[in-house]
């Protein structure tokens, strides 16, 4: 009896000591400062699950919260708990709303440390994002001894073919370098059980033709893939049909534009653009804001423009150096510098949460197009504007757009109330990126 009094204190005090443990893992995480800028309801409107609810391994867990994720988003609550169970996914949310966090969880969580080969495959379009989401990829694992390599074009071969005889167990990749190391076999994917697409459309256009098809015979028949797009062309709806087996679909986008985002638009006369961009400079509280132009040159040209006005500006496009782009995409993002000029290279998914305006010098021809440009403001449910500067040429094209994104585009008022972009005072010291930034 004595005995048995025994084992059941010691039971009780076990289960005591595991609650304190469960208690104590979190009090003993480094937190970045809170983010309490308001949110629309593209990253509120939620079910009001919690991260520990997916059954997530603890070191996962501790890389969510240190990252400063406090509750899912919606698509982070409709993806993760599918994606874990293996199933594929067809999952369709606008840009900013979480959707690196809604793959890269279920991809981590899957991932056996102790197996040294490639388990799993993300393929994004652009050598920016595959930074960026590799860089979300190791924070988010780095209690957890998972091994992430980024591989892109522009970079050295041979490094990446060193780095993967490193054995690595996680790749994020642009197609051409994956396929590439795949054909020299050098990337051995015959355990790589998950694949990864993230802005699919994108993947599946003209400019990756079949790419993806030739990656997917490298893969076990056995696999999952989960794909992400903020459109939903034929060519997705093609793939989609060929290569995913009942895919789960999720679909988030019953409005195409964010909610934060507030568009105008005013009219000039090509000649009055700089001028016309000058005046905004002085009349808006820009936070970071990015400048989409039409073709590299007009890029070049602009940039130059701005600093002779004296505004500290950077610009970045497809035809400079790689290494002189990842410079570029990380001094912005680390707040150097106040004005991006850039070419859509720029529009694909790149988070830089500063970013409170958006400005179209030139206006976009294709609605996909300028869906992209301007959510590159309001990120993950933040506030923006994005204002369109229009000459009478393009007045159909804004008439078109407008109506093809079920969207208003208004006439600039003489003045932006700033609620609509900046954030309080008493949000301002909620983000670091926000800090420090020179004009």
């Amino acid at each position: 009896m004595m005995t048995e009094t025994l084992n059941s204190n010691n039971h009780l005090s076990q289960k005591g000591e595991n609650k304190m443990d469960d208690m104590g893992w979190k009090a003993k995480l480094k937190l970045p400062p809170k983010d309490n800028r308001i949110k629309t309801s593209d990253v509120t409107d939620t079910r009001g699950n919690e991260f520990e609810e997916f059954c997530l391994k603890r070191e996962l867990l501790m890389g969510i919260f240190e990252k400063g994720w406090e509750k899912p988003s919606p698509i982070q609550e409709a993806a993760i708990p599918i994606a874990l169970v293996g199933k594929d996914i067809l999952a369709r949310a606008k840009n900013g709303t979480g959707k690196t966090g809604a793959y890269s969880i279920p991809v981590l969580e899957q991932i056996d440390p102790t197996k040294d080969y490639i388990q799993a495959l993300i393929i994004v379009p652009t050598r920016e994002l595959a930074l960026q989401t590799s860089q979300i990829c190791i924070e988010l694992a780095k209690h957890m001894h998972i091994r992430v390599m980024v591989t892109t074009g522009g970079t050295n071969l041979k490094d990446d073919i060193m780095r993967i005889y490193q054995k690595v167990q996680v790749i994020i990749a642009t197609p051409g370098r994956i396929l590439d190391l795949m054909d020299k076999e050098v990337a051995n994917m015959a355990n790589c059980r998950m694949l990864v697409l993230d802005e699919a459309d994108k993947l599946l256009s003209q400019d990756f033709k079949g790419m993806l098809d030739h990656v997917i015979m490298k893969l076990p028949k056995e696999r999952q893939i989960l794909l992400f797009s903020a459109t939903f062309p034929l060519s997705v709806k093609n793939f989609m049909e060929k290569h995913l087996r009942e895919p789960y679909e999720i679909n988030l986008m019953e409005e195409l534009t964010l909610k934060g985002v507030t568009q105008y638009y005013a009219f000039v006369q090509e000649r009055q653009k700089v001028h016309c961009l000058n005046t905004l400079f002085s009349k808006l509280q820009i936070n970071q804001s990015i400048i989409f132009c039409n073709s590299t040159q007009r890029v070049e040209l602009l940039a130059k423009k701005i600093t002779e006005l004296g505004y500290c500006c950077y610009y970045i496009h497809a035809k400079m150096q790689q290494a002189h782009r990842n410079r570029v995409f990380h001094d912005f993002r680390s707040g150097l510098c106040r004005n991006l000029v850039c070419s859509d290279l720029f529009t694909r998914g790149i988070d830089v949460q500063a970013v409170n305006v958006v400005i179209n010098f030139d206006f976009p021809k294709m609605a996909e197009t300028y869906l992209h440009r301007i959510g590159r403001s309001g990120r993950f449910g933040h506030l923006g504007i994005a204002i369109n500067l229009i000459t009478y040429e393009d007045r159909f094209d804004l008439h078109r757009i407008e109506k093809e994104l079920g969207t208003e585009i208004k006439p600039i008022p003489k003045v932006i109330d700033p609620a609509l972009y900046v954030p309080r005072p008493e949000d301002q010291n909620s983000t670091h990126e926000e800090q420090n930034i020179s004009k």
